[in-house]
């Protein structure tokens, strides 16, 4: 396993780490998910530099894309929550509550 691979997997992984442990604000968690994205961006950029084909380039522009879908669709949710609940936090949510 190179450097790189290990620092993907690292970045990955913290980032995991990251949302399942430190989920009191919405935003936060948004972060995480936003930089767990990025990193398998960068792997997928990386990936047809490291086995030289040209075949699957498409990938990372398609990962960009939900990426940025997600983040938008995450920041609408944060605004929204935020004026219904008055703030981000995660355990001021009910679910079962309309």
């Amino acid at each position: 396993m190179t450097h790189l691979h290990l620092s993907f997997y690292c970045a990955f992984t913290l980032s995991g780490l990251g949302l399942a442990f430190h989920r009191t604000h919405l935003i936060s968690a948004l972060l995480c998910l936003e930089s767990m994205m990025l990193s398998m961006y960068v792997a997928l950029a990386m990936w047809p530099i490291q086995t030289q084909s040209s075949s699957s380039t498409i990938l990372p522009i398609l990962m960009l894309v939900f990426s940025a879908c997600e983040a938008g669709t995450g920041l609408a949710l944060l605004v929204a929550s935020t004026r219904t609940h008055g703030s981000d936090l995660l355990h001021n949510f009910n679910l079962l509550r309309c």
